[in-house]
Parts: structure tokens; C-alpha cells; sequence
């Protein structure tokens, strides 16, 4: 379930609904202090998301490869946005 925040942070960073299936199915996850999960597609995945993108006919969607998403204790989607280097190191 996606939260109004993250519902609008979807349409305003330009990341498909499909990529937040991807990052769920096949995203690393880590934790953060307070016990939030943070998805994000590690280099292990990256290539395997890239190829059932194209599977799909969505590779002009290749840029989500570096999306993320914050997900609370209850599994709603809290937020979502693309990685910077500095946050790929969590």
C-alpha cells in the first residue's frame, strides 16, 4: 500500500508503478535506526531487473535502476525516490 506521500513522490521522480514491484520482489533491503526497510536494486539485481525490462518492452525505463523505496513496520510504502552515491552505501 503507498501512502498520499509516496503516491505523489512516484509522479513527481518519474518512477512507474512497476518499478515498485521490482524493488519489492527484487531489491536489496536494509534497515535503518528506527526499523524502516529501504529497497534498492544492489549491482547483483540490477542486470536482472534490466533484463525483464526489456522482457517487457520497458527499457525506457532503465533509469528507475536506481530508485529506492522506504517502507514502514505495517509494509505501506512511506516514500520512494532515486539513490544518490552517497545513500548507496547504507
Amino acid at each position: 500500500m503507498l501512502t498520499a506521500h509516496a503516491q505523489r513522490r512516484l509522479q513527481q521522480r518519474a518512477i512507474p508503478p512497476i518499478v515498485i514491484d521490482l524493488l519489492l520482489n527484487y531489491g536489496e533491503l536494509k534497515y535503518d535506526h528506527q526499523g524502516a526497510g529501504i529497497y534498492f536494486f544492489d549491482n547483483k539485481w540490477k542486470g536482472h531487473v534490466r533484463n525483464i525490462l526489456r522482457q517487457n518492452g520497458l527499457t525506457q525505463i532503465d533509469h528507475c535502476l536506481d530508485a529506492y523505496l522506504v517502507a514502514n513496520n505495517q509494509g505501506n510504502v512511506v516514500t520512494v525516490g532515486h539513490l544518490s552515491r552517497r545513500i548507496n552505501r547504507i
